[in-house]
């Protein structure tokens, strides 16, 4: 498994606004990231988690370096 890149601040909101525009997503601007990577999530087919939980087994989510939270293969 290749380790993913740690992304944060203004990059790490870039990158959120790039794929809620990709998703359809309306209005980023005045949303706090971590409620905007959650939309984003719910439209990956993911449970929106974003610095919501202290352990995560979603390996596969491109948001979990920078996240916060551990990761767990279960």
């Amino acid at each position: 498994m290749s380790k993913k890149e740690f992304v944060k601040g203004p990059k790490l909101f870039s990158l959120a606004r790039k794929k809620a525009l990709h998703f359809g997503l309306p209005q980023t601007k005045g949303i706090k990231l971590a409620e905007l990577i959650c939309s984003i999530q719910e439209k990956e087919g993911y449970e929106p988690c974003f610095q919501r939980r202290e352990i995560c087994h979603e390996l596969q989510c491109c948001w979990q370096a920078s996240c916060n939270a551990k990761m767990t293969a279960e």
